[in-house]
């Protein structure tokens, strides 16, 4: 056990983190296995990144936010991944106090900044489909500015107060977590100090950052479902449903996997379960997301579609479905994008 002497206290200035597995043997299969996730993740994030930051068809606000979400996916892989995969080729498996800290404050960050922009994503596809008259002014280049830069805010303050929060604690027992990272309810199983002031915090920030933008999100997919099966045509339904189910799938895996790991946070113990849950949250959800958002990136079948309508037809996109109505919105840059979209050069 690390500890340090403060007058007649033992006081914990390390952690040591029993990671994964124990067993030897598993552990370089284990690091050739988390090494692929990660480089997968980086790589098809930057490839997305790199498709909407060169692709002019790509600059609307729909693909500005997958940018934007990109980015704490990476984040949130880079801040767990590396030490896990050091843990794996090394006997030294502590964790200075103050290193479990800052992983802590990161992970927290851009996790929160995920459930943010997840939700701007949804209120994005909700103006698309049902607002889109109003689309372009509602979504200029100015709100989108603001809302991302609204989600660094609150991500970074919640981030701020539970790290600030969890500081002043005392840890004088055992120092061995049995998991791979650190995470709040573990420091707090482990705490020799009251948790009550730190699981107040915690409950309130699930519900500002967990449960108020699942409501927004299921709220806004509610409409788009009712909006979308007032199509009459089936195939249009496919194609208006296919553009938010990349999304949806992605708001399941990140939700479904946040809400079990907070729940388990009156258990006594750590368990398998909850590294099972941290590996879906840290790992697969990061790497999967770029494949996920491919299927978008790459779905051109609607929008060629509408683009064909567009050139033969002057009138106005909905006479096709409301699958090119979305679309018109979703290419076509608010102010502020500067150019013209291959749609508003047909003077849509």
């Amino acid at each position: 056990m690390d500890l340090g002497n403060s007058g007649n206290d033992s006081v914990v200035t390390k952690f040591v983190l029993l990671g994964l597995t124990e067993t030897a043997a598993l552990q370089p299969i284990l690091f050739v296995i988390f090494l692929l996730a990660y480089v997968t993740t980086i790589g098809g994030t930057l490839s997305i990144l790199a498709a909407i930051l060169m692709e002019t068809k790509l600059h609307s606000p729909m693909y500005f936010f997958l940018g934007n979400l990109s980015l704490p996916d990476v984040g949130c892989v880079s801040v767990t991944v590396p030490a896990m995969l050091s843990h794996f080729i090394s006997n030294d498996r502590s964790i200075p106090y103050k290193a479990c800290l800052s992983e802590l404050f990161f992970f927290h960050l851009l996790a929160g900044a995920d459930c943010f922009l997840l939700t701007i994503m949804a209120y994005d596809r909700y103006l698309a489909i049902c607002q889109s008259l109003t689309y372009s002014s509602r979504m200029s280049w100015g709100i989108q500015q603001a809302l991302v830069g609204m989600s660094c805010v609150f991500s970074f303050t919640n981030a701020l107060t539970q790290t600030v929060a969890l500081s002043p604690l005392n840890f004088c027992g055992p120092n061995v977590i049995n998991h791979f990272y650190c995470d709040l309810p573990q420091p707090f199983q482990l705490s020799c100090s009251s948790v009550h002031l730190n699981g107040q915090l915690l409950f309130v920030a699930a519900a500002f950052m967990g449960v108020a933008p699942l409501v927004l999100i299921t709220v806004s997919y509610a409409h788009v479902a009712a909006a979308v099966l007032r199509i009459r045509s089936a195939e249009g339904r496919k194609k208006a449903f296919s553009t938010c189910s990349s999304h949806l799938t992605v708001v399941g895996i990140f939700y479904g996997t946040g809400v079990f790991s907070y729940t388990r946070l009156g258990s006594v113990e750590s368990s398998d379960k909850d590294k099972g849950i941290g590996i879906l949250n840290t790992v697969i959800s990061p790497m999967l997301n770029p494949l996920i958002y491919w299927t978008s990136l790459l779905d051109v079948g609607c929008i060629s579609h509408c683009s064909s309508d567009a050139g033969v037809s002057p009138g106005p996109p909905v006479q096709s479905s409301l699958c090119c109505l979305q679309f018109t919105a979703l290419l076509s840059p608010p102010p502020g994008w500067g150019g013209l979209s291959p749609l508003n050069s047909h003077g849509l």
